[in-house]
């Protein structure tokens, strides 16, 4: 009898301890979360979970719908590493013929300044002559559309609105850079002193009517071409990156075969004169063949047969195809989350839904994984693009501590940890610097939105995982961040 009463009170206890912590928490709470004049004007939801012992020690509106931003990308996160393995397939070619027929995997790590080996455009360099489009096949796997859907159409011309396509190059994106003091434009020749990467974008800028005085102006893209115009501005332009517009796979084509026309041009002149005569009649003959292309400011109607040499064949069985490996997929995954980098998001769900079904279509991948691997996720979120631009997503806090509770117990901690950032580090560099190697999270941000998810290790050792999302509030997103940093600060060191 005496045991049995000592058990009681031991459960007692526990519950009472418990019941005290979610108090304290919800006190804390209510001082620096809710009461917050920045936060009280919109909404918020809260949710702190133990996984060691599966309870909940604070819900606040956890159950509710919230943009997320970019803590979208946590899902778009789990989806890659469930189906992209650990090395990126960057390219699918096959050489039963003397053709090398190669088919693109959406992989944007390709030519992407971030990624030094390359392993794709090695291969490419050595067989420029028996490169070939399966232009039949890529139009069946690209299921996509250049933008997702609900992204705000006006930021088009923003370097974090990189276009989606197929066959990514250079990160979608051209840079644009001034050599000198001042910018001019030759009238009679149609150059300039602008650097751009790639190079062959650099003569697409037009006046139009504008004379520029010395440097004070910016760069504004055609919406619907490769086309860049000089807008007036009251500071000087030094450096601007831009989305080009993709057109599928054409532009990156384009792209493409003028880089490896060129380095096989380069390669042959440095043997001898008379490779060099040779390789410069090819090049002659190759940009005789192009330029009508060219001098039209679009390459939307270049077919992809003008864009090889050989002849493209038809569709094969995709299992005979051949594979190359581009980068570990975590070293696309750590920048994607540590910059919450836009593109490599889109592209990693692209990708993860062109292994795992045969295609890209972003749509179909969302509604595979949400009724297969996530069907037990609570509160079936509205999910709809890989980056968290788009205002239709809506997720609760509650299905961000189930992602991440899920992907800690199927990929460890440890490789979560390596991925996330913590304190001092990429979007939380100016946050949690005390608490560096104890949080790890992902930030979101829209305007009027504001998000924080991810791991707290407390001063006891005690792992939680916590999701905080506010939405509708009229100040900026720092005042925000800086209620819940202390709020998360304050559970940290009394547990």
């Amino acid at each position: 009898m005496r045991l049995l009463n000592l058990f009681a009170t031991l459960i007692l206890l526990c519950v009472l301890n418990g019941c005290s912590v979610s108090k304290q928490i919800s006190k804390q709470a209510n001082t620096i979360l809710l009461k917050d004049s920045s936060i009280s004007t919109g909404h918020i939801g809260i949710c702190i979970y133990e996984p060691a012992t599966n309870k909940y020690w604070y819900n606040y509106d956890a159950t509710h719908y919230f943009i997320p931003a970019s803590n979208t990308k946590l899902f778009t996160l789990y989806a890659g590493m469930k189906y992209l393995g650990d090395s990126l397939v960057g390219l699918r070619y096959n050489n039963s013929t003397s053709i090398n027929n190669i088919i693109p995997t959406g992989d944007p790590t390709f030519l992407h300044p971030d990624f030094r080996i390359q392993p794709v455009f090695d291969f490419l360099q050595k067989n420029i002559k028996t490169i070939a489009w399966s232009k039949r096949f890529i139009n069946s796997i690209w299921q996509a559309d250049a933008l997702g859907s609900g992204w705000s159409w006006n930021d088009y011309n923003d370097d974090y609105m990189a276009e989606r396509s197929p066959f990514p190059i250079y990160g979608n994106v051209i840079d644009f850079k001034l050599n000198q003091d001042s910018f001019y434009i030759d009238p009679f020749q149609g150059t300039n002193n602008m650097i751009s990467y790639p190079a062959l974008y650099k003569n697409k800028i037009y006046q139009n009517g504008y004379e520029v005085p010395k440097r004070n102006f910016y760069l504004k893209r055609s919406i619907s071409e490769n086309r860049f115009y000089l807008k007036q501005s009251t500071s000087n332009f030094s450096r601007q990156t831009i989305p080009f517009v993709t057109n599928g796979i054409y532009t990156a084509a384009y792209i493409l075969n003028d880089l490896l026309y060129e380095f096989e041009y380069n390669r042959n002149i440095k043997e001898d004169s008379v490779n060099r005569l040779t390789a410069q009649q090819e090049h002659r003959d190759y940009l005789s063949t192009l330029k009508p292309k060219v001098n039209s400011d679009s390459v939307r109607n270049v077919l992809l047969v003008d864009m090889v040499r050989g002849s493209l064949s038809d569709y094969v069985d995709l299992t005979k195809y051949k594979i190359i490996h581009s980068q570990p997929s975590d070293s696309l995954f750590k920048p994607m989350m540590h910059r919450s980098d836009n593109f490599f998001a889109e592209q990693t769900l692209l990708m993860a839904s062109n292994e795992h079904l045969g295609y890209m279509n972003d749509e179909k991948i969302i509604d595979t994984v949400l009724k297969t691997d996530l069907k037990d996720v609570p509160q079936r979120p509205k999910w709809v693009d890989g980056s968290g631009l788009s205002r239709y997503n809506l997720f609760t806090p509650k299905s961000f501590v189930y992602i991440l509770n899920k992907m800690q117990n199927e990929f460890g901690l440890a490789r979560m940890k390596n991925i996330l950032a913590t304190g001092g580090e990429g979007t939380l560099a100016n946050y949690f610097k005390k608490d560096a190697g104890f949080i790890y999270a992902k930030t979101g941000t829209l305007s009027n939105n504001c998000a924080l998810s991810g791991y707290l290790i407390t001063n006891k050792g005690k792992l939680l995982i916590f999701s905080i999302l506010a939405n509708n509030y009229i100040t900026g997103a720092t005042p925000i961040r800086r209620a819940a940093e202390r709020f998360l600060e304050g559970i940290r060191e009394k547990y």
